[in-house]
């Protein structure tokens, strides 16, 4: 289907919600053992496509050369034997899970004989707006799935292929567990009318989760009438402690900067006590620069290396997905910490030192989603948590933080017993 008009947009996601809010309903009280169990059918049934799903993602990743799409862009799009293992590996470890419904979170007696208890429920529908990764559609649809949620799924034209074949798996598995399939929902259409549709359907969509680059999560922000768990930006520092180990630091570089430059865990500026330029530093910056990196340093930085080249004013702050890093030298911790404060997004800051007092003085002062000690920022990730998978990361500060799992897609209600109390 082509969305032609505002009209057509906004009936064809009402359309959608409606249906998506049914089955909501149905799956919001479905047993745990039925919801785990669409999830292992699911898993089954990417095992088993797996031809169809590389071919249709080979389609999608040719017409995404063809427009010239960036080399990070096309590392998120493509799929693999791996990549299409991990998903349903994922699908699993999701199912594995404790059940995040009806979970008692609190309960207490009020003097007056009041009990009262705070009970975890699902969220609702969800709306969840992405470009490139295909996978997303699984971890999207099976967090939603496991939590008792009903999502709303809009794809990017680049994976528009690959994306309708894995929701419809999603599908099927739903329906060999007993489910309503209309729990996952695809937006037909990659016409951009879909997604004004969605940020507006105020009352039919819960909330959105937009996982792409900066303009996709910009315009979601700006334009939602409907809850966002959302980053912006994937503005990650290493602080380098004069007290931090040698080898660590080198292989923690490497691996938060080089591992997959294209994803928001990324580490994008290193800071550098001044203590430990010439020695941590000059491994560090070495390392990188033989591993293919580009490395944009400060004025001590460029004196470690010829192949440095001198950092501007613009890439303090800069979300480079690409290998390219800034590094600076600081001071100290304070100094490190007025700069993430300054430069950061609130997503991951970790910390290399082996003195404990200036990892919890660096946790105690950075107030981003994910704060770290002697770990590569690209953990950041909720499989990586233990989450199974994740919907996103969340760098507000309101109900969800971090990665956006089956437990941060639940709400909660009270239920309250009595025994005959009238109010005063």
């Amino acid at each position: 289907m082509t969305v032609i008009s505002k009209k057509d947009a906004r009936e064809l996601v009402e359309e959608l919600a409606d249906a998506a809010r049914a089955s909501q309903l149905e799956i919001g009280q479905a047993d745990a053992d039925s919801r785990n169990a669409a999830l292992r059918h699911a898993a089954e049934l990417i095992r088993g496509s797996e031809q169809q799903i590389l071919a249709a993602n080979q389609r999608d990743v040719q017409r995404g050369m063809k427009v010239g799409l960036s080399d990070a862009f096309i590392d998120r799009l493509t799929l693999t034997e791996d990549r299409i293992e991990a998903m349903a590996r994922g699908a699993e470890d999701i199912a594995g899970l404790a059940d995040p419904l009806g979970v008692e979170l609190a309960r207490w007696t009020q003097p007056n004989g009041l009990d009262i208890t705070r009970l975890s429920t699902a969220l609702g529908v969800i709306g969840i707006i992405y470009e490139s990764r295909p996978n997303v559609t699984i971890d999207a649809a099976a967090l939603c799935i496991k939590s008792g949620n009903a999502c709303i799924l809009r794809g990017g034209s680049d994976s528009q292929e690959t994306s309708y074949l894995l929701a419809g798996l999603m599908r099927d598995g739903l329906k060999k567990a007993g489910l309503p399939e209309n729990a996952v929902q695809m937006i037909p259409t990659s016409d951009r009318l879909a997604v004004d549709a969605m940020l507006g359907a105020s009352g039919k969509i819960d909330v959105i989760v937009p996982r792409g680059g900066k303009g996709l999560v910009q315009r979601v922000q700006e334009h939602a009438r409907v809850p966002v768990f959302a980053h912006l930006e994937g503005i990650c520092h290493l602080f380098i402690s004069a007290r931090a180990d040698l080898k660590k630091a080198v292989d923690i570089a490497l691996n938060a900067k080089m591992r997959r430059v294209g994803i928001c865990g990324s580490a994008e500026t290193i800071l550098i006590e001044k203590q430990a330029t010439e020695t941590i530093g000059r491994e560090v910056v070495t390392a990188l620069i033989e591993a293919g990196c580009e490395v944009r340093g400060s004025t001590e930085i460029a004196a470690l290396h010829p192949g440095v080249i001198a950092a501007t004013p613009k890439d303090w702050g800069c979300e480079f997905l690409a290998p390219i890093i800034a590094i600076k030298t600081v001071a100290d911790l304070p100094e490190a910490c007025r700069h993430i404060q300054s430069y950061g997004s609130g997503h991951t800051e970790s910390i290399l030192s082996e003195d404990i007092a200036e990892q919890e003085a660096f946790f105690a002062a950075i107030d981003s989603a994910i704060v770290m000690a002697n770990a590569s920022t690209q953990f950041a990730d909720g499989g990586e948590f233990g989450m199974g998978a994740e919907i996103g990361i969340a760098t507000g500060r309101l109900h969800a933080r971090g990665p956006v799992g089956a437990n941060q897609l639940t709400s909660f209600k009270y239920i309250v017993r009595g025994h005959g109390q009238t109010r005063p």
